[in-house]
């Protein structure tokens, strides 16, 4: 949040409610921005909101929903997440509706406010503290026309939802509302599906396993969206080599695929650096390939952490060979530290690991 957006949540609920006080509501929560962090100024904002409305219970929630734009499209809204300025509009639905009298009114509104962004994490709060009347709305939620609400019903039921608290469920909890989803028209609703599959396969990869297979003999979802969800359910899965995970996609983990060593013009590298590297791959029959490569450092008493990457996937033709190359930035990021000392390159082909190239990053940038 910004002292900008917060203005313009002040107008927009002092338009629709004249005795909202813009003014004072921007005045004194931008004054406690500076010292909060990302979730916790949508808290400020929410409460700010609670503060400064002249009304509680339903006849609040029903001036919240009067002072959003018409459309999400109408209020800027450029992607199905919708604005982020509306994010602390469902924070206020959680943390000040959440009674059991009203439970109804505040499902409609989380499902009202959805388009505008995202409401998943508000509808935690209720999740934990109803969990049966929560998965009842979500189930309502899986059949509405609007696929951004649609999305909700999975991602608000995420076992392991990012920036949010868990639910406390059994991670398979929300599988018949998968059930539902899965073959939805809407990447949106069916990214959610993969993402809900992923956080159950970190503890259930059979179960995952058994519910993908089911799913591509029901024939509702189109094969390549299917594809889609499967690839990025067992994403993990994929990158530990899991040969079933390889097998349901069409990848046979024992395939005679031949890897040449791989070329690396250099070996000698700096932090910033641009690792290149290539390989040629050759079957002796038409053989659908799964490649990633990965790099591990080797130094002794370093710590060890792979990293895994997607290199690509093609069809080997039989006898000809297939160059695969990348131009890998050897730059420090949130999931793969850098640092100097030996490592491993390898390629990963259909589940398998192939003998490594060794490089070195000898320092540090200046």
């Amino acid at each position: 949040m910004s002292p900008d957006r917060i203005a313009r949540i002040g107008r927009e609920m002092q338009a629709a409610c004249p005795g909202f006080d813009a003014a004072s509501f921007t005045a004194q929560v931008t004054a406690d921005l500076p010292r909060l962090e990302l979730k916790a100024r949508i808290a400020r904002t929410a409460e700010g909101l609670h503060q400064h409305l002249p009304a509680t219970g339903p006849a609040a929630l029903n001036t919240l929903l009067r002072s959003l734009p018409a459309t999400p499209e109408a209020a800027g809204a450029e992607s199905d997440f919708g604005l982020y300025i509306y994010a602390p509009h469902s924070a206020y639905v959680a943390a000040h509706h959440l009674h059991p009298e009203h439970l109804d009114q505040a499902f409609d509104a989380l499902a009202t406010i959805t388009p505008y962004f995202s409401a998943e994490d508000a509808v935690r709060a209720f999740l934990t503290t109803y969990p049966e009347r929560t998965l009842a709305a979500a189930a309502t939620w899986a059949t509405a026309a609007d696929h951004r609400v649609r999305r909700l019903a999975s991602e608000a039921l995420r076992p392991h939802l990012p920036w949010s608290v868990g639910t406390g469920l059994p991670v398979d909890t929300s599988l018949p509302l998968l059930d539902v989803l899965y073959a939805d028209s809407s990447r949106f609703v069916t990214r959610s599906v993969a993402n809900h599959l992923r956080d159950i396969a970190r503890t259930q990869p059979e179960l995952v396993l058994e519910t993908l297979t089911r799913w591509h003999t029901e024939g509702r979802a189109t094969a390549t969206e299917l594809a889609f969800i499967t690839r990025e359910a067992l994403k993990a899965r994929l990158k530990d080599g899991w040969a079933a995970a390889y097998t349901i996609l069409g990848y046979d983990p024992q395939a005679a695929v031949s890897v040449s060593p791989l070329r690396l013009p250099r070996t000698e590298h700096r932090l910033g650096d641009t690792l290149v590297f290539e390989a040629d791959l050759t079957a002796p029959t038409d053989t659908p390939v799964h490649v990633m490569y990965v790099l591990t450092r080797t130094d002794p008493g370093a710590r060890t952490r792979e990293k895994v990457a997607h290199l690509g996937r093609a069809v080997l033709r039989a006898g000809l060979p297939l160059r695969v190359d990348k131009s890998h930035a050897l730059k420090p990021t949130g999931t793969a530290a850098l640092a100097p000392g030996s490592y491993h390159l390898a390629l990963q082909v259909n589940g398998r690991r192939h003998p490594p190239a060794l490089f070195r990053i000898t320092d540090r940038p200046v």
